[in-house]
């Protein structure tokens, strides 16, 4: 069964969305940047924008951040929960923020049409997928 926009029907569960979690990490690294003004650097494909008072947040390619003159405020992997899950769907980021806290591993979360997508420290980025890993087991039957 699809969705609207050809998609699996989305999960609103929380235990079917933990038990689904499918974690895969993305290739590359990842930067978090703030560029100031109105307009992105000519040029610059992101993975992601989000417009703040203070100006753009942008998440580029690593290799992407240098020649566009931004500076790294965090860099990261990317990681994605293919399981599709609903925008409404109410636990999904505190029980994946949760389990990574336990870790001591810090997490910025993107919510998209589709996925959850999840950017950890590079250096713990093959203990995220353990845990998350871990945490999804406990929800399979």
């Amino acid at each position: 069964m699809s969705d609207a926009l050809g998609g699996p029907v989305p999960l609103t569960s929380l235990d079917a969305l933990l038990a689904h979690l499918r974690p895969v990490r993305q290739p590359g690294e990842f930067v978090f940047a703030s560029v100031v003004g109105d307009e992105l650097p000519r040029g610059l494909t992101p993975l992601a924008t989000f417009r703040e008072a203070e100006g753009w947040s942008v998440i580029v390619r690593q290799e992407d951040a240098t020649p566009a003159g931004l500076t790294p405020l965090f860099r990261a992997a990317w990681i994605t929960l293919t399981v599709p899950s609903d925008l409404q769907a109410v636990g999904l980021t505190a029980a994946v923020a949760q389990a990574l806290t336990a870790a001591g591993i810090s997490c910025n979360v993107v919510a998209a049409a589709h996925h959850d997508h999840l950017f950890v420290p590079v250096p713990r980025a093959d203990e995220a997928l353990q845990v998350l890993q871990t945490l999804s087991a406990t929800y399979c039957d």
